[in-house]
């Protein structure tokens, strides 16, 4: 059992002893579970904050669509590796030709018109040098207004140039290509993603390095900062490890993420606000794109140690004497003392140098533990509905305040285990992607039926 399992173990227990009632006294049904020191050991059972992450390209560029155009030919697909100046898409440009070989025509036609102005001009000025003096003036005036009609044509000859090579660079640039090496991540046709928001019409993935893009809920945002240098976890092996550097925290790009099944206890689904952060690792090596991975802070927890030491929660204090609920010969509880040497702030761990091997199996310290109790080794084999689980005054009491409420703080993948209410909320991993089923939904367990009313 590694670290999540320890909070696992303290949430099912306050969630049986606060449903069920208040008896008292010892059992044979009581149970209680047990694990080997060389398991917790081998774990780093101390307890860190975790993150979700995914592994992502370095860079990410999404090529947009002219709405006003239409796509001729697409020429990648999803999956294809493409290299800077690969062709992507073309262009319809058949309209664009039309207008333009109409645009030539017009301009053709404005240039006619100018020369048929000048003879006209040339006319005029004829017919005024020959002309008595008092109707020269009528000549000069006809002719300024033709200079005027050629200036106004010449003007719309240079705007008509204008538009024909705003046509021509369109009908140039028709293809569009790769401004750089990656991958076709997706080609959205509609240009709408699954929410109805605009999306990139082609998504390309650098190739290169890889960063690890992590998620902290705004409530634990503060506790992360750039520069402090963090340790990514495979999710399917726990010794694969990769380290690197958290090089930013986006705290004006805010993610919302609307939880369907609502916490346990809550009628209505409520939504969590997280912040995403990037880190920017020392290797790549094994790293797969797109791979979801954990990503812890590095608190000395890859270091190795010699001995035992153990996460402080599993040490108890007796008149200042320090011990240990372990399984004895015949898988019976006992209280075993044992001396401490060394203390770990960061991991909360305790250096044990007497008193247990890793050999031995523990037990976590739940108020109502008593010694002779039955051990056990597989956690199914506990029935929390047994009297050590339903004590007045045991382990509810010690973790609900004074308003009645449970204490939040136990910590899994980075979000408290329970929340501001005292409530577990839904969905909340265990180990290997197994889940709380806190959802309400039908297990295909048949419930009596109500009896009528009066």
């Amino acid at each position: 059992m590694n670290k999540k399992k320890v909070a696992i173990i303290i949430a099912a227990v306050v969630a049986a002893t606060a449903t069920l009632g208040g008896c008292t006294g010892k059992s044979s049904a009581d149970k209680v579970y047990v694990e080997s020191v060389a398991s917790l050991v081998s774990a780093n059972s101390g307890v860190q904050n975790r993150y979700s992450g995914v592994v992502e390209p370095q860079e990410v560029w999404e090529v947009n669509r002219n709405p006003e155009k239409t796509v001729k030919e697409v020429f990648v697909a999803e999956g294809d590796e493409v290299e800077e100046g690969t062709p992507l898409f073309e262009y319809d440009t058949d309209a664009l030709k039309a207008e333009l070989a109409q645009a030539q025509l017009e301009l053709e036609g404005m240039r006619n018109e100018i020369a048929n102005y000048q003879d006209q001009i040339r006319q005029l000025n004829e017919e005024k040098n020959a002309a008595p003096e008092e109707e020269k003036f009528n000549y000069t005036v006809q002719i300024q207004s033709i200079q005027n009609n050629i200036k106004q044509t010449e003007y719309n000859i240079e705007s008509k140039k204008i538009e024909m090579n705003k046509k021509q660079e369109s009908i140039d640039n028709s293809t569009v290509t790769s401004e750089m090496a990656g991958v076709v991540k997706a080609i959205n046709e509609s240009g709408m993603d699954d929410m109805g928001n605009s999306a990139a019409y082609i998504t390309i993935l650098a190739t290169g390095d890889y960063r690890v893009k992590g998620l902290v809920s705004e409530q634990s945002v503060w506790s992360i900062t750039e520069g402090q240098t963090v340790i990514i976890r495979s999710r399917i092996d726990e010794n694969q490890t990769w380290s690197g550097t958290i090089s930013r925290v986006d705290t004006e790009n805010q993610e919302t993420n609307n939880n369907q099944y609502g916490y346990y206890g809550s009628s209505s689904g409520q939504s969590a606000s997280k912040y995403p952060f990037y880190i920017d690792l020392d290797s790549t090596n094994g790293l797969i794109l797109g791979q979801h991975v954990y990503i812890e802070m590095n608190e000395g927890q890859m270091t190795e140690k010699e001995g035992i030491w153990l996460f402080e929660g599993y040490i108890g204090m007796d008149e200042a004497e320090p011990y240990v609920w372990a399984a004895d010969k015949r898988n019976r509880l006992e209280k075993r003392k044992v001396e401490l040497g060394e203390y770990d702030e960061n991991l909360g761990e305790y250096e044990i140098k007497s008193g247990l091997s890793e050999e031995d199996y523990i037990a976590y310290p739940m108020p109502g533990l008593y010694e002779g109790v039955s051990t056990v080794t597989d956690i199914e084999e506990v029935d929390y509905s047994s009297p050590l689980y339903n004590q007045e005054g045991g382990m509810e009491d010690e973790m609900i305040d004074g308003d009645g409420m449970m204490e939040d703080g136990i910590m899994i993948d980075g979000d408290e285990m329970l929340d501001e209410n005292g409530m577990i909320p839904e969905g909340d991993l265990l180990e290997d992607g197994e889940m709380m089923d806190y959802t309400g939904e039908d297990d295909g367990v048949e419930e009596p039926a109500e009896e009528p009313e009066g």
